[in-house]
């Protein structure tokens, strides 16, 4: 993936080791190590992986709305990423390019809370049904495998609340289109459009593509919280750093959130892509997810699949590096819980 991650060896043979995170350090940022004894607190799990989802929007909600403008363009529409958000800036400024970011900054912290904690509750899982990792004193070695079972299971708990909020979210940036092409608002916001939602097809228009979140979000995060441990694994050998006393620099954790970023996207833009297709159709216009596939390649192609794929990766290095170490940095300020 990087050169950062050259010398890997073979990922069968990776463990991770679970051990008492070091002493907050200005310099540092701690690994993904639990307390010598017990597992880490969930409320800190929580509490950190909501403060790294307020920093992922933050940082990658202008992308993000290019990915969903491109993902649901015509077919024979064409526009590149910057052109997009260049036109965006000269229409509306600095707030167009954040439009529709109340849906998810009011509801990615909590979610990312929950991914954090269910990764955690997945952890808890593995090791519940595998004891062969345990080492004594409360310490369990978990392989890299492990950890991506770990990964998937955090999805779970999250779907009921994701489908929801990405259905609004992509409502409301796919209006923005019609906006510029002199139409008229149907949402005056996050709420409005909720509302409308369940009035013209109640709760079971509000969760359409819920299949769709589910098919993009567990591989998804499989992928990303394997590669950030993978990563920041293979960087503590190379820099022969004990996990035990010491830990990784900033730089060393921003480089492994952000290729965790672009490693989860990679698997989940196809899904991705479906699903806003699927949000955003008038209702009745498909079956289901497998329905969009189909009208997608007979009208545009395979390559329809990986529409929006450049701004998601642009997108996917910086908020997902500002994900993880903003997570990391609330897990030591929130040390005193465990």
């Amino acid at each position: 993936m990087t050169s950062c991650t050259k010398s890997l060896h073979k990922m069968t043979n990776q463990d991770t080791t679970e051990a008492p995170p070091p002493a907050i350090a200005t310099s540092d940022v701690g690994t993904d190590e639990e307390p010598k004894g017990k597992p880490e607190s969930a409320l800190k799990s929580f509490l950190s992986g909501g403060i790294g989802g307020v920093c992922v929007v933050l940082v990658g909600h202008p992308l993000d709305l290019v990915k969903v403008r491109m993902q649901t363009l015509e077919a024979g529409a064409k526009s590149s990423t910057f052109g997009m958000l260049r036109k965006t800036f000269a229409k509306d400024g600095v707030r167009g390019l954040y439009r529709g970011v109340s849906a998810p900054l009011t509801a990615v912290s909590p979610l990312f809370a929950m991914s954090f904690w269910g990764y955690d509750m997945g952890k808890r899982t593995v090791r519940y049904f595998d004891k062969e990792g345990e080492t004594g004193g409360g310490e369990y070695k978990f392989t890299i495998p492990q950890l991506v079972v770990a990964g998937g299971l955090s999805a779970l708990p999250t779907t009921a609340f994701m489908a929801p909020s990405e259905r609004i979210k992509c409502l409301l940036q796919v209006q923005a289109n019609e906006l510029e092409k002199g139409g008229k608002a149907k949402y005056s916001g996050m709420v409005d459009c909720g509302k409308q939602i369940l009035a013209e097809g109640g709760v079971r228009s509000l969760y359409r593509g819920t299949m769709a979140t589910l098919l993009r979000d567990v591989p998804g995060s499989m992928a990303w919280f394997g590669t950030y441990e993978l990563i920041k694994k293979e960087l503590m050998i190379l820099q022969g750093i004990d996990p035990s006393t010491g830990s990784l620099s900033p730089l060393a954790i921003l480089s492994a959130g952000g290729f965790a970023g672009i490693a989860c996207w990679t698997v989940a833009i196809p899904p991705d892509v479906l699903k806003s297709r699927l949000q955003t159709a008038p209702p009745g216009q498909y079956g289901g997810m497998y329905d969009v596939y189909k009208h997608l390649v007979k009208e545009e192609g395979h390559a329809a699949l990986f529409k929006g794929l450049r701004p998601a990766m642009l997108r996917a290095f910086p908020a997902n590096a500002a994900c993880f170490f903003g997570m990391e940095l609330a897990r030591k300020a929130l040390a005193f819980m465990d």
